[in-house]
């Protein structure tokens, strides 16, 4: 049961009656025993809440930063015509702090025997599931002095999909893809390793790609021209560990990783290769393998969507043991981790031989530009204490890089507004260049 402010209203009037008035108890009896009979009959006649019918419908995902429409259908089966208000209440993180109060709240009316729709729409703010928590509706009375309340239980869950912003990249990846492919240029003797087609000799081709059966056969000189290779394997290893939760301006490193490896993956499956996906960081917390065509990145979406980042350091040594346990030999290892110092010395590098000697190792990581930033403050005396810690740590970055790159691996480095571009433009480089 709840009271209304025109209840309110009404006792505070009958108050002054009372002290102006009729100042005794039969004046309090004459002006509140009305007003409570109206309360009691107002209670009565209010549509009753347990027997409301409730039905869910509308979205089940949707893109970090878009909005999701979940529509709810209240089904009135008394006799009563139902006045009320009505919350559908979601985790605070299902819209921007200064619309969660307004959002959620609805007033409906309901005649006996009839269904009403009300639709609240959902705007989150974070990855993940987000799930109804309960339908509140307070049930009015006809006179608005009283009403019941209950609440509900009608489940519904929302995955919010990582946002992908880089996808508006993806037209110039593949542009860039097909020619190499050979799909809008000439493909020439020394794109790719993979044979493709035979053409008519031209002055400058390399002699060494002849063919000297088909020439015999054609009557005029003929010439192999290659490709890059397809179906080759993609291992995409996220590391949702300690530093993962590190926010670069206002987005954790985390969902910058994930960015940049569906840019990837999105022109890797274009390019007929095949993907999987290992998240780790002490245990594997999730993986998606032996998908190939257009279900890739969805599925790779969707496993992404409930990752979130673990405060504890990452065990490297056994991410790298999953790696090599799950992947063929000659396949393509992405690792989008931190390039602190001491995990790299102590877990990644002991691996490393074994990992190049059987695959080719790309190390990802998104550098904070505001370091650079401080690098460069002079001025006052805590702007060069500042200057003076950021250079040590951009000193320590570039010499793990470096000892990194001595092993063979190939190290990208860059903030988030680029990393996804430079990471992708990676791969169509080893892939130009015949290493995949």
């Amino acid at each position: 049961m709840a009271l209304t402010g025109r209840t309110a209203l009404a006792a505070a009037l009958a108050t002054l009656i009372v002290g102006l008035l009729l100042p005794s108890w039969t004046g309090i009896l004459a002006v509140e025993l009305p007003l409570l009979i109206a309360i009691v009959a107002d209670l009565f006649l209010a549509a009753p809440v347990s027997q409301l019918q409730f039905t869910r419908s509308g979205d089940t995902s949707v893109r970090l930063g878009e909005q999701a429409l979940v529509s709810l259908v209240v089904t009135n089966p008394s006799t009563r015509a139902l006045h009320a208000d009505l919350r559908d209440a979601w985790p605070p993180s299902s819209w921007p702090h200064d619309l969660s109060g307004r959002a959620s709240r609805h007033t409906l009316r309901v005649p006996p025997g009839e269904r009403r729709r009300v639709t609240t729409r959902l705007e989150p703010t974070r990855r993940g599931d987000r799930e109804a928590v309960r339908v509140t509706v307070r049930s009015h009375g006809p006179l608005g002095l009283a009403a019941r309340q209950g609440h509900h239980e009608v489940p519904w869950t929302v995955r919010v999909l990582p946002a992908f912003p880089s996808r508006r990249l993806l037209p110039g990846k593949l542009a860039r893809l097909r020619e190499l492919d050979g799909r809008t240029s000439i493909l020439t003797s020394g794109d790719g390793t993979e044979f493709d087609s035979l053409r008519e000799y031209a002055p400058g081709d390399d002699t060494r790609s002849i063919d000297w059966r088909a020439t015999a056969r054609r009557g005029d000189v003929a010439v192999r021209t290659w490709r890059p290779e397809r179906d080759r394997r993609i291992l995409l290893v996220l590391d949702t560990g300690r530093t993962s939760a590190g926010r670069v301006g206002d987005v954790p490193r985390l969902d910058v990783a994930m960015d940049a490896a569906l840019l990837l993956a999105a022109s890797a499956v274009r390019a007929g290769d095949r993907v999987d996906l290992l998240a780790h960081d002490r245990v594997t917390r999730t993986s998606v393998t032996g998908r190939s065509g257009p279900g890739t990145l969805p599925a790779l979406v969707a496993a992404m969507a409930p990752l979130e980042p673990v405060l504890t350091e990452s065990d490297l040594r056994a991410l790298a043991a999953r790696a090599l346990r799950t992947t063929p030999s000659g396949s393509l290892l992405v690792l989008l981790t931190g390039l602190d110092r001491a995990p790299v010395d102590e877990g990644l590098l002991p691996v490393l031989p074994l990992l190049t000697r059987r695959h080719a190792v790309l190390v990802a990581s998104v550098s904070d530009p505001r370091i650079r930033e401080m690098a460069r403050g002079r001025g006052t005396l805590d702007a060069v204490y500042g200057a003076a810690a950021a250079a040590q740590a951009l000193g320590e970055r570039q010499e793990t890089a470096e000892r990194l790159r001595r092993h063979g691996v190939t190290v990208v480095d860059e903030p988030p507004a680029r990393i996804a571009s430079a990471l992708t433009d990676v791969y169509l480089s080893l892939k130009a260049a015949g290493r995949l």
